[in-house]
């Protein structure tokens, strides 16, 4: 099954476990195997497996034990600031999202509204 924005969050994560499943399954390790060699509870692999919720860090664990943590960088790519971030922040990397500043008069343009003279 493909992961799309319309599963919900138990589909994702029962997902997410079977390909966890095989990918232990194809290591030649047991449960209580990765569970020894991630640090964690045999328990807490079932869970994973399973597709129940489990702590971050204990998945970050299991995915380390299976060699599959560079997916994380994969799905999560380190973004660089885009050149006009960078100018408005004088080379700096930006480091909060401000909100766009009201006109001194208190009028609020729409975005697809046309420019007009204020008089």
């Amino acid at each position: 099954m493909k992961i799309t924005p319309e599963l919900t969050d138990a589909a994702v994560l029962e997902e997410l476990g079977a390909r966890l499943v095989r990918r232990r399954i194809d290591a030649g390790l047991t449960q209580a195997q990765l569970a020894e060699e991630a640090g964690v509870s045999k328990r807490t692999v079932e869970r994973i497996e399973a597709g129940r919720s489990t702590d971050f860090a204990m998945l970050l664990r299991t995915l380390r034990a299976l060699k599959a943590l560079d997916a994380l960088d994969q799905m999560v790519p380190d973004l660089q600031p885009g050149p006009l971030a960078l100018l408005r922040g004088h080379g700096r990397t930006p480091r909060r999202v401000r909100r766009a500043r009201r006109p001194a008069d208190g009028a609020v343009a729409s975005p697809g509204a046309p420019w007009k003279w204020r008089e």
